[in-house]
């Protein structure tokens, strides 16, 4: 194995900078102590230039990183129980939960968090030709649940068994794939099992480095189903035990749920304490990090909720301008990343500074390469740098404008747009 290999196996991968590194940080369900996300805000400010980029899977990065500094940031996250075995790689990713605010949000952190225990350093599933990528939702509102490799969504139960409908092989990138609906009803304790399976299928059957869709597309959808749930398939699992528990704390209202917009995913290290502090003063000591790159913390019972918000207004997310309330998925584009052809963050401050209020009709996301990690298609709007061109100014990036529209994903409307070809298309929309 090269020390690459092991290197993105340990969540790290070399910046766009070629003398820095990124470390991802891999929380289940997006969920953070507060404890622990001091301690990420101490070394981002030592090591990451004060800087914390939230991304679309509830994940945290940090960027800026000297190679020195690898084993010291990780010693110190391990300190506090932050593993990141598998954060990158082509491992079984961090498991992604959109829904920890809806009713029956602690059955799904539960299981969240046996999947992720299950398969972090688990090392028959950490030579997988690409990333693995595992959710689990309330419900089909968000369509998250059609871009994950495969994803579980709890359905009622004649048995008092908890079940859940399996949605596998979708993904976006440059060939986005709707995940389809592989199994309904399927057993709690037979999810991990038929995990195994497709795991098995994935990695015997698919050259590097293809999604688990591109299996599928080849094979087709009744050959898959049939070679991961035959005879044997979903035997259950009695070896991992379900933690009953739940960490966040359950709202019992909307007025109890803290919200802090982070404007295109990047915090400052200073921000990040002070939610801390907030969460452990009022909301049980517990962060959420959402595919929004928002922080949501829920305020426990015997807090008083007045205060709680005061506090998140005073530390620094009062929500008074358009940049502090609107949707807009980011990822880290061309300012650090390998892959990114465009500066994603200053493109979509261009286009609230272009819209003002008006941005907040509707969610946005913007990814700087046709990668599409910040997830454009499932945005009400979305802009994808498509390629870069030779103009006056050198290399210069081209950008496609996405719409929602009745399909499950958006498409794009406007292709090959200048940035301000851009600006002035989302006038429009």
């Amino acid at each position: 194995m090269s020390i690459d290999r092991n290197l993105r196996l340990e969540g790290i991968y070399p910046q766009r900078q070629k003398e820095f590194f990124m470390q991802r940080v891999k929380l289940p369900a997006g969920i953070i102590s507060a404890d622990q996300a001091l301690k990420v805000a101490q070394v981002a400010g030592v090591h990451a230039r004060g800087l914390v980029h939230l991304t679309t899977r509830g994940s945290i990065e940090l960027h800026w990183l000297s190679e020195e500094a690898l084993p010291l940031v990780a010693t110190q996250l391990a300190q506090v129980g932050l593993y990141n075995r598998g954060a990158c790689g082509g491992a079984v990713r961090g498991v992604i939960c959109g829904s920890l605010s809806a009713a029956g949000a602690p059955a799904l952190e539960a299981l969240v968090r046996k999947i992720h225990r299950h398969f972090t350093g688990n090392p028959r599933f950490e030579k997988l030709p690409k990333k693995f990528k595992i959710g689990v939702e309330a419900d089909t509102a968000s369509r998250r649940h059609l871009i994950q490799d495969l994803c579980f969504i709890p359905v009622p139960s004649d048995d008092e068994r908890s079940r859940y409908d399996v949605y596998a092989a979708g993904g976006l990138g440059r060939e986005p794939t709707p995940g389809f609906l592989l199994a309904q009803g399927v057993a709690e304790d037979a999810l991990i099992p038929l995990t195994e399976n497709v795991l098995r299928e994935y990695e015997a059957n698919t050259p590097p480095p293809k999604r688990l869709k591109h299996l599928v597309r080849e094979i087709g959808q009744e050959e898959f189903r049939r070679r991961v749930m035959g005879e044997g398939a979903l035997e259950e699992l009695t070896t991992v035990p379900t933690l009953t528990g739940s960490l966040v704390p359950v709202p019992a209202d909307s007025e109890d749920r803290l919200e802090a917009h982070v404007f295109a995913g990047e915090l400052q290290a200073e921000g990040l304490a002070a939610l801390a502090r907030v969460a452990a003063q009022y909301c049980g000591g517990i962060l959420m990090v959402t595919g929004n790159q928002t922080v949501v913390m829920h305020v426990v019972e015997e807090a008083d909720r007045e205060k709680a918000r005061e506090a998140l207004a005073q530390a620094g997310f009062a929500g008074a301008s358009a940049v502090e309330r609107v949707v807009f998925r980011c990822c880290p584009g061309s300012h650090e990343c390998i892959m990114g052809l465009a500066p994603t963050r200053e493109v979509a401050a261009a286009v609230v500074a272009e819209l003002g209020e008006e941005a907040l009709a509707m969610n946005w996301a913007i990814s700087g390469c046709p990668n599409c990690c910040a997830q454009p298609q499932l945005a009400q709007a979305g802009i994808v740098a498509s390629r870069l061109v030779n103009d006056q100014a050198g290399r210069a990036p081209r950008f496609d404008l996405y719409r929602a529209g009745a399909g499950p994903f958006a498409e794009p409307v406007q292709q090959g747009l200048t940035l301000a070809q851009l600006l002035a298309a989302v006038k429009e929309v």
